[in-house]
């Protein structure tokens, strides 16, 4: 498939969708793994991972500190990205463990009889402050990965290509995204106020980022695909609401949902 990736779980029996995690990812590993002892489980974290703050060999010490947890409960986990996220570490050089992997935007998982489409990206409210942090640099071409704590890369794409294609080879009945479309829940900007009053164009950003996912779900249902499902975190609060036959689901930090069953 042109531009597309395919992941395929055939050996999970559940998905489980996380919100944030900020790069708690050995307590999610614990929470999934030990305290409510999943098995045979996809786990979708929808953005805010937590990729890009450290350098590469960081991740992978974490990879390997979780890896058999992961192996002994057999369970995956997935990643997409967030705006606290480097997008290097998911398009262009993502992370291809055998049960621990960033997911490239536009990519489609396969998993208990569902097809789902994912979508990354979002924007930061707090992207002046973070862009006169220390830490802060413009990334260099020859070492995307290098540590940071803002990339100027993190709004959503709304790319027809890649979905001319998907819509060309599958029939997508769930979506996970790290925002949301601008008729669900979070609605209210007062938190952005003071946010707004320094950085004159978040706004618009946040209109722009909300009209991305209105064309995702557009599209999906002037193509007539069965979208029964749709996660997404970024928004810190926990909310879930039925809207024209699509449940949408707004998760907390590190708040689990299950996937109904097809």
């Amino acid at each position: 498939m042109k531009n597309v990736s395919f992941f395929e779980f055939p050996r999970a029996k559940s998905v489980v969708v996380s919100g944030d995690i900020h790069g708690d990812f050995t307590q999610l590993v614990h929470k999934c793994c030990v305290q409510y002892e999943m098995t045979y489980t996809l786990i979708i974290v929808a953005g805010d991972c937590g990729f890009g703050f450290e350098a590469p060999g960081y991740y992978e010490k974490i990879h390997n500190r979780c890896r058999d947890k992961l192996s002994k409960s057999n369970n995956w986990i997935a990643f997409i990205r967030g705006n606290h996220d480097n997008p290097a570490y998911f398009n262009s050089q993502p992370i291809k463990h055998q049960r621990w992997m960033t997911i490239p935007d536009y990519s489609i998982i396969k998993v208990c009889g569902r097809t789902i489409l994912c979508v990354g990206g979002a924007t930061s409210i707090d992207r002046l402050l973070r862009m006169t942090a220390k830490k802060y640099h413009l990334p260099r071409p020859d070492d995307l990965l290098m540590p940071n704590v803002y990339w100027n890369n993190e709004l959503p794409e709304f790319n027809m290509e890649r979905l001319d294609e998907i819509d060309r080879q599958c029939a997508v009945d769930t979506v996970i995204t790290h925002t949301s479309p601008s008729f669900c829940e979070l609605s209210s900007h007062h938190f952005l106020e003071s946010w707004a009053e320094r950085d004159v164009d978040l706004m618009d950003d946040i209109k722009y980022e909300r009209q991305v996912m209105d064309d995702l779900y557009n599209y999906l249902y002037t193509k007539n695909h069965p979208l029964r499902y749709w996660y997404y975190g970024h928004f810190h609060e926990s909310w879930h609401a039925e809207i024209d036959d699509v449940m949408f689901h707004m998760l907390d930090i590190m708040e689990l949902r299950e996937m109904p069953p097809k």
